[in-house]
Formats: C-alpha cells, sequence, structure tokens
C-alpha cells in the first residue's frame, strides 16, 4: 500500500502491470527477509544477482535473442521501482541492465553482444563501468587512464575510483584515452573480463555515508593486456559520444529511483504517524503533521508525475538531455527536503538506524551527486536559456 494515488502513465501496459506484481512479490519473498542482515554486513551476496537472474529481472529491455527479457526501458523502469520500494536501494542491478548492458548492445559489434550480454541477463556476469577517477569526476574528457596499442591487443593503465559493483563486477566498461592527445575524441570504451585479466586489481570497498551494503569500490589496472576484440564498437575515440548519448537514461534511472524512495518515505511516515502518540492523541491528529505530510504527499506526486511524462517520452526515443537533466536534480534535491521532512515527524526514533527512515535519510544524500552533480545539471539546463 502506497499513500500516493498516481494515475497509472499511458505507458504502464498490462504486461508492465504484471511485471510489477511479478517483480514485487520476488523482492519482498527473496530479498526483504534478509535486507537487515545484509546492510549490517555492509554487503550484498553475489547471489542476488544470480536470483535476480533467474526471475527475470536483469537486462529487461536486452533484446530476446541475446538473453534480455525483449522489453523497453519502461520494463527496467518498473523492476526498478520494485528494488526501491522494497528497500533494495543499496543494489547496483539498475547500473547494470540499464547502463553497462545497453552500452554493449547499442555500441558493441555482433560478436561481442552474443558474447557478454546473454550472461549479463542470467547474471553469470555482474557489470559496472568505471568512469571516474581521483580527481576526475564528471570531467570524462580528461581522464588518465590509457589504454596503448600494442601489435593486436592493447595496454590498459590506471586507477578508477566510486565504482559501483566494484567487488562483484567481472565485466566492467573502462573510459580511457586510446589517444591522449585528442581530448574527448581520444577517448574509448574498453570492456575488462576481470576473471582473466592479469594486472587488474580490486581496491577497499569504500566506507560511504549511505548505500553501505552498495560494493561502491576502487579498482586498479597495471598493464592489464586486453585483445583488441575488447574495444567496444569497431573505432578508436567513440567512447565519448557513446557516453553522451546515454546520459538521459542514466539521468532517468536516478530519477525513478528517487521518485520511489520518495514514495517510500511519505508511506512508511504516514503509518508511523497513525500508530504514534503524544499526549494522548494520534500524531496524526494534529495540524502541523497533517500539513506537512500533504506538503510532502504533493512533492512526491508531482515529481513520480513529471517522471512519468519523461520515461514515455524516452521510451518513445523523444527525451532529450535538458529535459533529463532537469527531473534528476528536481526528483532528487526534492527527494532530499521530502526524506528530512518524514524523519523529523518520526522524532527520536528517525535518528536510529534501526527504523528505516533514517537510512533513507543517509541513502539520499549521494541522489544529488552520482550521475553528474546537480550543479552539472543546471549548468546543462541553463545552456538551453
Amino acid at each position: 500500500m502506497t499513500a500516493l494515488n498516481v494515475p497509472r502513465p499511458a505507458w504502464m501496459t498490462e504486461d508492465l502491470v504484471l511485471l510489477e506484481e511479478q517483480a514485487g512479490r520476488f523482492v519482498a519473498a527473496e530479498y526483504g527477509p534478509h535486507l537487515e542482515k545484509w546492510h549490517d554486513d555492509h554487503m550484498y551476496p553475489r547471489e542476488v544477482w544470480t536470483k535476480a537472474g533467474q526471475a527475470g529481472l536483469l537486462c529487461a529491455m536486452i533484446p530476446e535473442e541475446y538473453g534480455g527479457g525483449g522489453g523497453s526501458f519502461a520494463h527496467e523502469v518498473v523492476i526498478n521501482r520494485a528494488f526501491s520500494l522494497g528497500g533494495f536501494d543499496a543494489f547496483g542491478a539498475p547500473l547494470h541492465s540499464g547502463i553497462v548492458a545497453p552500452y554493449i548492445w547499442r555500441f558493441g559489434t555482433e560478436e561481442q553482444k552474443k558474447r557478454w550480454l546473454p550472461k549479463l541477463a542470467s547474471g553469470e556476469l555482474v557489470g559496472a563501468i568505471a568512469m571516474s577517477e581521483p580527481g576526475t569526476g564528471s570531467d570524462l574528457q580528461n581522464v588518465r587512464t590509457t589504454a596503448v596499442k600494442k601489435g593486436n591487443r592493447y595496454v590498459l593503465n590506471g586507477s578508477k575510483t566510486f565504482i559501483t559493483n566494484g567487488q562483484h563486477a567481472n565485466l566492467i566498461v573502462v573510459v580511457a584515452k586510446t589517444d591522449p592527445k585528442e581530448g574527448a575524441k581520444g577517448v574509448s570504451l574498453m570492456v575488462v573480463e576481470t576473471d582473466d585479466a592479469q594486472g587488474f586489481r580490486r581496491g577497499r570497498k569504500l566506507k560511504k555515508l549511505g548505500l553501505d551494503a552498495a560494493d561502491t569500490s576502487e579498482l586498479f589496472f597495471e598493464d592489464v593486456s586486453l585483445p583488441t576484440e575488447n574495444l567496444l564498437g569497431t573505432d578508436e575515440g567513440q567512447g565519448f559520444v557513446q557516453l553522451m548519448k546515454e546520459l538521459p537514461q542514466e539521468r532517468m534511472i536516478v530519477a525513478v529511483h528517487a521518485c520511489a524512495m520518495m514514495e517510500r518515505a511519505v508511506t512508511l511516515t504516514v503509518d508511523y504517524v497513525k500508530q504514534r502518540t503524544a499526549f494522548g492523541k494520534k500524531l496524526i491528529e494534529f495540524q502541523n503533521t497533517q500539513f506537512e505530510l500533504a506538503e510532502c504527499k504533493t512533492e512526491a506526486t508531482i515529481a513520480r508525475s513529471f517522471c512519468d511524462e519523461c520515461v514515455g517520452r524516452l521510451v518513445k526515443g523523444e527525451l532529450d538531455t535538458v529535459t533529463a537533466s532537469m527531473a534528476k536534480y528536481w526528483a532528487t534535491d526534492t527527494l532530499g527536503k521530502v526524506v528530512d521532512r518524514c524523519l523529523q515527524l518520526f522524532g527520536g526514533y528517525g535518528f536510529m538506524d534501526e527504523y528505516p527512515i533514517s537510512r533513507l535519510f543517509r541513502d539520499a544524500r549521494v541522489m544529488r551527486i552520482y550521475a553528474g552533480t546537480n550543479e552539472i545539471m543546471k549548468l546543462l539546463i541553463a545552456r538551453s536559456l
């Protein structure tokens, strides 16, 4: 049961409704009972990937001929909402299915698609994308990692940080310079299969303010030798263009996640204030509580409605980068405000880690930072004025 009453968008077809129900049941049954332990362990076990693959919840938008679900981005949205509404915010599947796999599907050769996509869909491979470096966040034109061609091999050197799925990933799309003199035109995407990669090393799992169970990590590449077939696509220097083409989808993944977190926060808080008493009254009976939650519900509804509209446009191939940036910036900023006000209504219990609202508060903070900071989003929006 949710505190929001948002009508289903036009793109929510009957098969998506069924998928929504299936995904929700799966998360509740397979992951829900273990979430507290996984959060305490600060790591999800590797088996969560295999189970998600067996349930058909990975790579839903990848064509069936490559092992995927044959759906659209709308299918990814429904699955990602189920993960978040079930409290599974730190799981890296949205990146795996909605960013890594589409890079290979859209830009890879036929041989690369057949080689990697079925294993990503089954969960045999866990995907990651290695962009950020120490000292280089959103400035991808100036990455220092290099992939130097020597004969029929590339030699990869560099380090990456803040990498989602870093401890579990065994297929990593690495942003590297194949021609350091060419700036953005010298950037290429290299695919590293870590199981056989001499010179590849995982660094520490990074300690974070939130998303405790996410295996965000440092990665190191020291003279990693790759066959030329591991250049994504056929030509060097296409990496920056490939990255830019996927930005609207990446930003909508974050925006949709933010909306689902808002929805969960409001629902949890409404349930709490209907049970908690103070001065002989239920908290929901106080006008201040009613006004605060009225505002939170309104803001969460507006965010959900805008993001649903953007998802519909993306599915049609009509969503531009500026509008996607608006959705990402506004939804994640609003999430921070809504969760903060919801936590306040929990009083002292909101500060206790055993209450989900506390974890939501911490987890929400990074949403304004990754996939491009909200300051970068505003810069992109301003250029359209």
